[in-house]
Order: C-alpha cells, then structure tokens, then sequence
C-alpha cells in the first residue's frame, strides 16, 4: 500500500479499543481511566444497594432515560403466570420495580 505525505497509517483498533478512545475523559498514569458512560445498565441484584446510598444522600439519578434496567438474574425458566416460589428473588424483582418508579428509570422485561 502507498500512503502519501499527508495520509496517515494507524495500526488497527479493536472494537474495546475504539470505544474505550471514544469515552476515556482522561487517563493519568498510575490512577485509574475516567470514563463517560452514556448508557447505564442495571439489574436487580446490585442495584437495591445504589439505590440506597442514593436515598440516603438526597441524591437523584442525573441521566434516568440513559439507564436502564432488567431483571434478569433472579427470574426463574417457569411460565410468569405461577408464582414466584423463592421469596427473595421476588423481593429483589419488587425492589427494582419501586426503585425504577420513583427514580423514573425505565424497567423492561
């Protein structure tokens, strides 16, 4: 391949690579990279702790339409129409629900 004065040969990126390029804010070294995040993603089973440290501060989400949520680690293989048997992934699953409707947090799922 020929590549003329003005052109420039970049050695290939992966797709980590290009996004991390693409959010990285800044990357000092010996402290850790600062990202933007412009989608957050959230589940039931960590989230309920966030969602409390929020609460506890009189915090809000700052960007709630750029996060969204799931409940997919404590929804059992059984058709939705039975009941959920184990009680505590059906807290969790109630949990994130609340948490969603009162922070404006779209649930899907």
């Amino acid at each position: 391949m020929t590549v003329s004065a003005t052109e420039s040969v970049t050695a290939p990126r992966t797709i980590v690579d290009k996004i991390w390029a693409d959010h990285v804010v800044s990357q000092d070294p010996g402290s850790p990279a600062v990202l933007a995040v412009d989608l957050h993603l959230i589940h039931e089973v960590t989230s309920p702790q966030a969602f409390t440290g929020l609460r506890e501060r009189g915090l809000t989400v700052r960007r709630p339409a750029q996060t969204v949520a799931t409940a997919d680690h404590s929804i059992p293989t059984t058709p939705r129409s039975l009941p959920m048997l184990d009680l505590q992934a059906a807290a969790q699953i109630s949990q994130l629900e609340t948490n969603c409707r009162d922070f404006g947090i779209p649930l899907h799922g």
